[in-house]
């Protein structure tokens, strides 16, 4: 039930009747489709393309689990994929061909130690969803308590190993011909994504994950995460309490339902910084198969619940801290320490020149960000790092594999609600209020180094950038910065705020003397931020939404 490339190769070479036949058949699948994109493709018939979408769907479902994820990755990302093949794609989140369902009553009887009759109360005759690598019950215990009991595919193991060992040497033998610079090599990203597919399969673990992400979140009321049923649970059987809810994939079909995509984006979208940047510990694949958007709302944040947690992964303290440094970096334009952050998280080699690339940054990444956070959008900068990626020496690590797709399956799972949203312009905010806030002691030396300078001077600059952010592209700002006023008084009040005191005061007051120049700067920065008509629409607005106006 572990991923390991050299053991699977040598397994797969001993066993020509089953690798030469399978590659064969991939080649043969593959190349057929290529073809056929290529010479329709070009069609502007809705007809032609819908039957190109079908063929798509058709051949990687018939390719089996692995190249099924391939499509599931694709079909979350609407900036990269026709929308008329997208439709087609995303019924691979969760409309699969399901597997005879007395084998999976078979699977629950070896899992379980008991025929599903005399386990549940109430068991269907048919799965009601199919997925890559299980399908889905909705079935009954004792008490009227609904469960979703999930069974795994049969032969998985054996399937999984197989395509793994082809897809692996496939891509290692045709990376020198694609249009790609990873730096590490399309391998190391392959036995990443082979390492989470086998965790994936072990839905023990998968108990385990639930329960750890749930703990996370049990004081958030916008976060739901069912809860599993250990009993009815093994290795191979998953059983958790019912979700009611409706697929976070269409926005109409979500306003029927009166639930409103924005909050949910912004619910899902907080959620995924708050794994990445504040727990360490994050849901790699947030497709809208695997969110519900549920009724009810804290907030502006709509209620969403969360299952499949077998693609899981963590994130170290270091380059947790160092994701939120370059965020703010990105904010205040400081584009050298960007780039020591993207030397630090390994994106650049430890002996690499920084001189030439800091202006190459500055000119990607500031051009995109333009006048407002809100016109950055991932893909964009995708696009423009793909060309610095040749002439600079960048590499993508192989830990951050399942990171990028995390981020980029959750601004694709928003894109699809809402065309025009960005994902930085909720980022932004986000960080820009965590470190004002200082409500941790990695938050508060975080706060220190970016606004004083290496000689201890207060950086005013800097301090305008993060407060500016907090209200920016928000529709009522004053009401973004009343807790954050209130947090940041708290802390210069607090012991916790002693250091940040202590800095302030050494920064007013230099050579012996009050800098009233410094004083009055200060105080006027704070007077346009925190200004009493200001404040006091937003503690208007938090009062009664509705007089926002």
């Amino acid at each position: 039930m572990q991923y390991n490339s050299g053991r699977d190769f040598r397994w797969l070479l001993l066993r020509p009747w089953v690798f030469i036949p399978r590659l064969l058949q991939v080649l043969w699948t593959l190349g057929g489709l290529v073809l056929v994109l290529l010479l329709r493709g070009g069609s502007k018939s809705s007809e032609v393309q819908l039957k190109l979408a079908k063929g798509i769907l058709n051949t990687l479902t018939g390719l089996g689990p692995c190249f099924i994820k391939v499509g599931q990755a694709l079909s979350t990302r609407p900036d990269l994929v026709r929308r008329d093949w997208l439709d087609e794609l995303t019924r691979l989140q969760d409309d699969l061909p399901s597997f005879t369902h007395a084998l999976a009553l078979e699977r629950i009887e070896q899992e379980l130690g008991a025929p599903a009759h005399e386990l549940f109360a109430e068991f269907p005759s048919e799965p009601i969803a199919a997925a890559s690598l299980g399908q889905v019950y909705k079935a009954r215990l004792e008490g009227q308590a609904w469960v979703a009991v999930k069974v795994q595919r049969p032969n998985l193991t054996f399937i999984l190993r197989r395509d793994l060992v082809l897809i692996r040497m496939l891509g290692v033998l045709t990376a020198p011909l694609l249009p790609l610079n990873l730096g590490f090599g399309l391998g190391e990203i392959i036995d990443e994504f082979g390492r989470s597919l086998f965790e994936e399969i072990d839905y023990e673990q998968e108990a385990d994950n639930a329960e750890r992400f749930a703990a996370l979140f049990a004081e958030n009321e916008a976060v739901y995460v069912p809860r599993v049923e250990r009993m009815l649970s093994s290795q191979r059987v998953l059983t958790t309490t019912w979700i009611d809810g409706a697929k976070m994939r269409d926005s109409a079909e979500l306003q029927a339902l009166q639930l409103d995509p924005a909050s949910l984006i912004r619910t899902g979208v907080i959620c995924g910084l708050q794994q990445l940047l504040e727990f360490g510990y994050f849901h790699a694949d947030p497709h809208p198969g695997n969110l519900f958007a549920l009724s009810g709302r804290t907030g502006d944040l709509g209620h969403v619940g969360y299952v499949d947690f077998g693609m899981m992964d963590s994130i170290s303290d270091s380059d947790r801290l160092t994701l939120t440094g370059a965020v703010v970096h990105l904010i205040n334009g400081d584009f050298a320490s960007l780039a020591a952050d993207f030397q630090n998280l390994g994106f650049l080699s430890p002996t690499a020149d920084l001189a030439p690339i800091i202006p190459a940054l500055e000119e990607v990444l500031g051009g995109s960000l333009g006048d407002s956070v809100g016109s950055f959008n991932f893909k964009a900068i995708t696009d423009r790092f793909s060309e610095l990626m040749f002439d600079y020496p960048f590499r993508v690590p192989a830990r951050f594999a399942l990171i990028i797709r995390a981020v980029v399956s959750q601004e694709g799972l928003a894109l699809r609600l809402d065309p025009q949203f960005r994902i930085i312009a909720v980022a932004y905010p986000y960080v820009a209020r965590r470190l004002l806030a200082g409500d941790t002691a990695e938050m508060r030396d975080k706060l220190l180094e970016v606004i004083f300078d290496t000689d201890g001077r207060l950086r005013l600059d800097r301090l305008e950038n993060l407060l500016a952010v907090v209200g920016q592209d928000a529709p009522a700002p004053g009401r973004e910065l009343l807790p954050v006023a209130g947090a940041g008084l708290r802390l210069l009040l607090s012991r916790k705020g002693a250091d940040l005191r202590k800095r302030l005061l050494l920064t007013l007051i230099r050579d012996d003397r009050l800098r009233t120049d410094d004083v009055r700067a200060l105080l006027g920065l704070l007077g346009r931020t925190f200004g009493p008509r200001r404040i006091a629409g937003g503690l208007l607005q938090q009062l009664n939404p509705l007089a926002a106006a």
